[in-house]
């Protein structure tokens, strides 16, 4: 892993002003945020290359220092711009550069208490929070703040159509482990459709508008705060954020936050484009955070063998393990995850006499957890080893001492500040013994790439197990895997479980269900889906099955980039993507979700490719593989064939 580095330069000129209205502009000009205070309430709109959006849009808190939602004035704004280089590893670019303007609001409402706006304004994002002074008032002197409710909203123009998710309410689902970010999206839906379920939509939400496309979600969120999601629309008001249900985390914990003052709500982040370029390639989840903690050891990314998502439950076993430790050895793969149950069907002696083996074969050992604790009745095991830190300290310093390298910690109870915590805090403890972490069962990341180094990615989607459990998500996995570049993993690592290789959905490879994918849209979808440590879902038999190209591409596949870039696509329908791999090498993947082929004319002179390796599929799906000729201006055509993949390498 590159060392963490920080290069920051804040330049502080400053101005005051009175007005009621009050704009801050991007680097480039071309984005501007205006805010004014209307009738004691605050509002805020955007306008991109002059066009409109975000229309006027609500801000303001309801806190136990008081109601900062009316009543309000500007008692004056103070402009900056901020300035900074940072490198991290496991997202979809090894550097970023973030320039922002800055203001920074200050209000206070009838009774004189006060609080203000921080709005961060880059070229194509804008990042707001709030954050709360210590103050006295008469004599009472506030050091610390229930945020009860917060009135932000985002309020889109008339004929606005969305890719969004729903909330679903707590203690729903299989063994009560929803709410788990594992619902369905819409697609160009219009605004004013209820949710499912009732409680809202989920971070990140992507709008299509008239004239642009925007992404919304948040950062920033550890310990310091509880998770938020959107409410339903309302007209007029557009979306505005939801904190937790009460019934989450099995009803224990606060639905609203508690903060030390001074102190400071999570960012809100909006990213805009006229194109979706500006969406995919967006970093502002990490621009606007920092690094908690130092790494204790340097990480490695990876590929990792997965017995579980076909084997299923009876395949954990020793001698099964040893099998997909073998596969991964043979591939030259760093990892092996064992999935539920190995407390009990294998044993903690056998574990540590397995993690011996894997590690005579170059690969190491993942163990997954089930969180709990007392927030869900999911049966798996080990269960009390992650919910406590006297737990926790004890089970990863026995982790540490037979070699395990990362934790898949699965079943979380929900948004509540208290759940936020347990992330946060097994994290933490996680760093000290040399673990990564992967969550599953569990809500989205909100900049724990950057926040927290040892942090690898979550699931927070509805992932590759339901492409076995049934059908229905087999046929729909072309449309996942071309939607989440533009929304679930634009934002976030994603752990989607697997780059999956057999023809059909069973251990035999002939029965149950087929795949419904070609073998170049899987290997494709493995430069697509973005995450360090990625799951190469292969079964022994591929060994023995697959063409000899094949098998070396997945050899050799990347999972850490210096660099992403968009080149073609619409959500749920293609994606095409370009990815610089931390040697230097460009790879181009694209994936088709579309019942008919597509034809596109790539230009590929800006990726050093002189005699590029194409991999695509014929007609009938067949896959091949073959030196890709460029005409004179660096261009070649290709054909996707539908549910097909392309990579040029």
């Amino acid at each position: 892993m590159r060392k963490l580095f920080l290069l920051a330069v804040i330049i502080t000129s400053s101005v005051l002003t009175w007005a009621g209205d009050v704009k801050v502009s991007s680097p480039n000009g071309r984005l501007v945020v205006n805010v004014n205070c209307e009738a004691g309430r605050v509002y805020y709109n955007a306008i991109l290359d002059g066009q409109q959006v975000l229309l006027p849009s609500a801000l303001g808190l309801k806190t136990s220092v008081g109601d900062f939602t009316k009543e309000l004035s500007i008692v004056d704004s103070l402009f900056s711009s901020v300035s900074e280089s940072y490198q991290m590893r496991g997202t979809k670019a090894s550097s970023a550069s973030y320039k922002a303007n800055t203001l920074t609001l200050n209000l206070q409402n009838k009774d004189g208490r006060t609080f203000c706006i921080l709005f961060q304004v880059s070229d194509n994002d804008i990042a707001f929070r709030y954050q709360i002074p210590r103050q006295k008032i008469r004599k009472t002197e506030y050091k610390r703040a229930r945020i009860l409710s917060e009135l932000s909203s985002f309020n889109f123009p008339e004929a606005t159509t969305t890719f969004i998710s729903p909330q679903i309410g707590p203690e729903t689902g299989w063994e009560q482990t929803k709410p788990s970010y594992e619902e369905g999206y819409s697609t160009d839906a219009p605004m004013a459709v209820a949710s499912q379920y009732g409680h809202g939509y989920i971070f990140p939400a992507l709008f299509h508008l008239p004239n642009a496309w925007v992404l919304v979600s948040e950062t920033g969120v550890g310990s310091n705060y509880c998770g938020s999601h959107l409410s339903d629309y309302q007209a007029g008001m557009g979306y505005t954020i939801s904190y937790p249900d009460k019934g989450e985390n099995n009803g224990f914990g606060a639905d609203f936050a508690g903060i030390p003052l001074p102190g400071e709500t999570p960012w809100r982040t909006i990213t805009v484009g006229n194109n979706l370029k500006p969406i995919v390639e967006t970093t502002i989840s990490y621009d606007v955070v920092k690094p908690l903690y130092e790494p204790s050891c340097n990480y490695q990314p990876g590929r990792y063998t997965w017995s579980w998502l076909i084997w299923q439950d009876n395949s954990i076993n020793y001698n099964d393990q040893v099998k997909f430790i073998d596969l991964a050895s043979a591939m030259g793969f760093e990892y092996c995850l064992v999935d539920n149950w190995w407390d009990t069907q294998i044993g903690r002696e056998r574990i540590a006499e397995l993690s011996q083996y894997a590690q005579s074969k170059g690969v190491h050992l993942m163990l997954w957890y089930n969180s709990n604790g007392f927030w869900n009745d999911a049966p798996q095991g080990p269960r009390n080893c992650m919910n406590t830190a006297i737990a926790r300290e004890r089970e990863m310093k026995w982790m540490q001492s037979i070699g395990i390298k990362g934790i898949k910690v699965d079943f979380f109870g929900g948004d509540k500040q208290e759940t936020m915590a347990l992330y946060e805090d097994i994290l933490s403890d996680a760093n000290r013994y040399g673990l990564q972490v992967i969550f599953h069962g569990c809500t989205i990341p909100r900049g724990w790439e950057r926040m927290y180094p040892n942090y690898v990615a979550s699931e927070a989607v509805l992932a590759s197990e339901n492409v076995f459990f049934n059908e229905g998500a087999a046929i729909k996995e072309p449309f996942d895997l071309t939607l989440h570049p533009f929304c679930r993993n634009a934002t976030a690592a994603m752990d989607w479980g697997g780059i999956i290789m057999n023809k059909y959905l069973s251990p035999d490879n002939k029965s149950r269900h087929p795949r419904h994918t070609t073998d170049i849209f899987e290997m494709a979808a493995g430069i697509i889906m973005q995450t360090s440590v990625q799951c190469v879902a292969m079964q022994p038999n591929n060994l023995g099955e697959l063409p000899q190209f094949e098998l070396d591409f997945l050899r050799q596949i990347p999972t850490c980039w210096e660099e992403t870039r968009f080149i073609d696509g619409y959500p749920g329908k293609y994606i095409v993507l370009a990815r610089k791999a931390t040697n230097g090498q460009w790879y181009i993947a694209g994936l088709n979700a579309l019942k008919e082929p597509l034809t596109l004319t790539l230009n590929l002179k800006d990726f050093n490719l002189s005699t590029p390796n194409i991999y695509i599929d014929n007609k009938s799906g067949a896959p091949s593989h073959s030196v890709l000729k460029l005409d004179k201006k660096g261009t070649a055509k290709v054909t996707i064939h539908p549910n097909g993949g392309l990579i040029i390498k």
